[in-house]
């Protein structure tokens, strides 16, 4: 029998067992969470591994390990446990509740964007938010389940099949996912008030900021895009790494850095002391972009908001222009 055919006898049972032991790392953890004996885990991994034709773990006293082999194994499982998981659940949400389930991932930064669209899009098919108060009739026939994270972790829970699409940034295309560019998104400076770049009233050159200490964003898009251009205009300081936008102008407000960030993060900025200024020569931005698993849409409601939100915030106008000043807030 070729692998090929042994492969068609694999089990959603025993992909879903795998898929828990590498999570768990221990047969008896595992075999527990999954109410089961550790003997039956045992077997079912061990048959597994027949059909597969090669070792997918290394056992040892203390810890498991997966095979070369067997991380590309896992991520192709994980993907279609994950599927089918996200499948049943939909369908009970048609049957029991008239629901369709979508699993939407988003950047923090383009968030007010793409909860408007959404809004537009239910708006559209005649649909309500979502509101437990509302009349039943009244109440939206999808289900939303909303994701905010770095786009590092959008781009692998699309792939393994825990969203349905997400809107992310990215420097270089995604492998094995379809990716759409919706609008860029250019990096910008902020500053304090007083701070003499600021009273130029002009956009700013990476070489003017070369004494300058920086604080940007540690993940995400930033390293790639920032640190490239750290290192071609020789900025001697090296820059504080922060995880969120209140840190990042803390510092700027204390004087102790400049902040360096995309522009979509300051259109809520709404703060006397902070002036927001374009960073030029060179004009460095992201592709924000939607992304998802190339093949057919889960549901026809995840293929339709899919069309929707590719046309309509690709043709939104481009993220405003820096102002000189942040708003007082109204």
């Amino acid at each position: 029998m070729g692998t090929t055919t042994a492969l068609h006898a694999l089990t959603l049972r025993q992909l879903r067992f795998f898929s828990v032991l590498v999570e768990e790392g221990h047969f008896g953890r595992a075999a527990r969470r999954l109410s089961i004996t550790q003997p039956a885990l045992s077997n079912a991994i061990k048959q597994m591994e027949r059909l597969v034709g090669a070792a997918l773990l290394t056992r040892s006293t203390h810890q498991l390990e997966l095979t070369p082999l067997g991380a590309e194994v896992l991520a192709r499982t994980d993907f279609v446990v994950h599927t089918v998981d996200s499948a049943l659940k939909d369908i009970d949400n048609t049957v029991q509740r008239g629901r369709a389930l979508v699993r939407i991932g988003v950047i923090p930064s383009a968030s007010a964007r793409v909860v408007a669209a959404v809004g537009e899009f239910l708006a559209e098919e005649g649909e309500q938010p979502q509101d437990a108060a509302a009349p039943a009739q009244q109440r939206s026939r999808m289900d939303l389940a909303w994701r905010d994270a770095p786009s590092t972790t959008l781009l692998a829970e699309v792939r393994s099949g825990q969203l349905d699409l997400a809107i992310a940034a990215i420097t270089e295309p995604p492998g094995s996912l379809v990716c759409t560019d919706l609008f860029r998104d250019p990096l910008v400076l902020v500053l304090r008030r007083d701070h003499a770049l600021a009273q130029a009233e002009a956009p700013v050159a990476w070489q003017d900021i070369g004494h300058e200490r920086l604080a940007l964003f540690e993940s995400g898009s930033m390293p790639a895009l920032g640190e490239s251009a750290r290192a071609q205009f020789a900025q001697h300081a090296e820059p504080y790494r922060v995880s969120y936008a209140e840190t990042l102008y803390a510092l700027v407000r204390g004087g102790m850095a400049l902040g360096l960030m995309p522009q979509l993060y300051t259109a809520t900025l709404r703060d006397p002391d902070l002036v927001v200024l374009p960073l030029v020569t060179p004009h460095i931005e992201r592709r924000v972009v939607l992304v998802y698993q190339p093949g057919p849409m889960r549901s026809q409601v995840v293929q339709a908001l899919r069309a929707f939100l590719q046309a309509r915030l690709a043709a939104a106008p481009a993220p405003n222009k820096p102002a000189r000043r942040a708003r007082r807030a109204q």
